[in-house]
């Protein structure tokens, strides 16, 4: 049996050499190919881990833009409402009325507020001044001092009118300072974002992080892991919203008062005025601060009230507190720092000057002077209801629009809303202003353009996150899916926002 078996064994020998040569080619194949199967499992179970956590991080980002926005907001409208003490009006138009009463036998309890308050003719003949103290005052060195010259006494027509300009510009100068500091943050928080991103990336690659990209270190014990790892620059580019808070603000005012002026100077406290007329005053004097076109829009220059000129820039360090511990020399680096802060703020500025910027801000400046006209006047000065305010119910909107109030009715509401949008908790008009999906669009496009300059700027080139040699390959390929934003068309920030609107639409 043996012998017929090696017979057989001997007459088919060619075959069973190429049956074995199949099956064992077919089985390298198959192992080959589930091979493959595995790595490319593993790499989109990598890809999902790496956008998860990529997700999280610009989520977490522009939460802390919000909390950020929050905690500055207080520092402009306080300067804002000492500038325009539209109280500080009202107080000598009431002051007048009481005199005036008072003069006339009649007794009033409780101050007149805005809304009730009149002007008859012979208020338009009313004057008030601060009185002064008698006698020449001394100085330290005996010599006598000049008084101050007193204020110019007001018709009480003159204060309506300065109450007017400032109750109106208040509010709308709050609700421009509240748009420019939520795009400023934004584009601030996610650079620093963007940064800290790859510097977790670089981490990974050169095996001094674990496989996982960690989210910002929010422990105080530890800040240099906080939005990147230069901690000295990022402070001081963080710094750099002072200019709006404490400069800014105020050519921002200028440009606003000049336009109140010129769209409502002519309106008269006795006079009725109707939703229409509101709104469309309104957006004229949108009009003259943004522009009337979308081309006057884009080339708007809202640079000047985000970022101080370049010989201003070591004064806004110097005001804010960022300086050098104890007046010590610059230390080893500093200069490496100082390159990238420059990088930081000549991107910012690119940011704020190009068209997407212009597009976003206009759209949340929509978002926002609707919230105070069509909302908050509406059911507050015009008594709409929610469920049938004029923007909402097109059937009896035409009934509703010709209502007309007095004017200061509508100035005491707006009076009120200023304080609402600079110190509301919570603060609905920022609400609003989030609400808009193409900030979170800019957003995006902020944190994921211009990478591979970024890592070209930082030295990060060199730090394997694109290293392609044999024996690095397990490596490289862990951080590719690592780096799952970063391509090439990313660089190109117009590329991008085109990219994104896109995807939105």
């Amino acid at each position: 049996m043996l012998s017929s078996a090696r017979r057989w064994v001997h007459r088919n020998r060619t075959p069973i050499a190429i049956g074995l040569g199949v099956v064992g080619a077919g089985y390298a194949v198959t192992q080959y190919v589930m091979s493959k199967i595995n790595d490319a499992r593993e790499r989109m179970s990598s890809d999902r881990i790496a956008k998860e956590n990529l997700r999280r991080r610009f989520e977490q980002n522009q939460e802390d833009c919000t909390f950020t926005v929050l905690a500055l907001l207080p520092t402009a409208t306080s300067n804002i409402v000492t500038a325009l003490n539209t109280e500080q009006i009202t107080y000598e138009i009431q002051q007048i009325k009481s005199s005036a009463r008072s003069l006339k036998g009649i007794q009033n309890t409780s101050p007149p507020s805005i809304a009730d308050t009149t002007l008859t003719e012979d208020d338009s003949k009313s004057t008030v001044s601060v009185p002064v103290e008698l006698g020449m005052p001394f100085t330290s060195d005996g010599s006598q001092q000049e008084l101050a010259p007193p204020r110019p006494r007001k018709t009480k027509r003159q204060l309506w009118d300065d109450l007017t300009i400032s109750a109106i510009t208040r509010s709308f100068t709050l609700i421009y300072t509240l748009a420019l500091l939520t795009m400023l943050t934004r584009v601030q928080l996610n650079l620093l974002g963007r940064r800290s991103y790859l510097s977790s990336v670089v981490a990974l690659a050169t095996g001094s992080q674990q496989a996982t990209i960690n989210l910002e270190n929010n422990d105080d014990d530890n800040p240099d892991q906080s939005y990147g790892s230069d901690f000295d620059t990022n402070r001081k580019y963080l710094t750099f919203s002072w200019w709006l808070l404490n400069r800014g603000w105020i050519d921002v005012m200028r440009r606003v008062e000049s336009s109140v002026r010129t769209v409502f100077g002519s309106l008269s406290p006795r006079d009725l005025v109707t939703f229409d007329r509101v709104s469309q005053l309104t957006a004229e004097v949108r009009k003259l601060i943004e522009g009337s076109s979308a081309d006057e829009r884009k080339r708007s220059d809202w640079l000047t009230f985000l970022l101080p000129p370049r010989d201003k820039e070591d004064e806004v360090i110097r005001e804010s507190g960022i300086l050098d511990d104890g007046g010590l020399p610059p230390q080893a680096g500093s200069q490496v720092s100082s390159a990238a802060l420059r990088r930081l703020l000549d991107e910012t500025a690119d940011l704020i000057e190009s068209p997407a910027f212009s597009h976003v801000l206009t759209l949340i400046l929509d978002r926002g002077f609707s919230h105070l006209v069509d909302k908050k006047l509406a059911t507050e000065a015009f008594e709409f209801s929610l469920d049938e305010s004029p923007t909402t119910v097109a059937t009896t909107a035409s009934l509703k629009r010709s209502r007309a109030i007095l004017l200061p009715k509508i100035l005491s509401v707006l009076t009120r809303q200023a304080h609402v949008i600079g110190n509301g908790v919570p603060n609905e008009y920022l609400q609003e202003m989030e609400s808009v999906r193409d900030l979170e669009a800019f957003s995006a496009v902020v944190y994921s353009s211009n990478w591979e300059n970024e890592m070209k700027d930082e030295g990060l080139m060199e730090s394997a996150v694109y290293l392609k040699s044999e024996d690095t390959q397990s490596q490289s390929t862990q951080v590719d899916s690592s780096v799952v934003m970063v391509d090439r068309q990313a660089a190109n920030l117009e590329g991008a926002w085109e990219r994104a609107t896109e995807k939105k639409s």
